[in-house]
């Protein structure tokens, strides 16, 4: 794994996600599309565990690594809830919505593992077995 140009794509990524998440703000997309934080959780738990595994300097995969990852992803993204609920109470003083609470939490995860898989298939490198 070439750890710069693996940091290039994280960091092109998350400017990507800062993108999409200008237009958003811009053109009232979270409000007027009712799923679209979905997606956008999903790529922020892709962008977590791509940037957990560059910061980690994974050489290789195991379980003990995909259960670290996916419980870093967890975290971070229960947190972010968290921070959501009390931005939420403050700001907006909606009710708290349990089921979209679970819903991002999901995106997240699932982000996570996308990230995991993307990283076996793309980034690291493939051993040759010589025999």
């Amino acid at each position: 794994m070439d750890a710069k140009k693996f940091l290039t794509r994280i960091v092109l990524f998350i400017f990507s996600i800062l993108l999409l998440n200008y237009l958003a703000m811009k053109f009232y997309w979270y409000s007027s599309i009712w799923y679209f934080d979905m997606p956008m959780h999903f790529l922020g738990g892709v962008w977590l565990g791509l940037a957990l595994l560059w910061f980690l300097k994974i050489k290789e995969i195991s379980l003990m690594l995909i259960f670290k990852m996916i419980l870093g992803v967890l975290i971070i993204g229960v947190l972010w809830e968290i921070f959501e609920i009390i931005l939420n109470n403050y700001t907006t003083q909606s009710p708290f919505n349990s089921l979209d609470t679970i819903s991002d939490i999901f995106f997240d995860l699932s982000g996570g593992c996308f990230a995991i898989l993307y990283f076996i298939k793309k980034i690291m490198p493939i051993k040759s077995n010589i025999v």
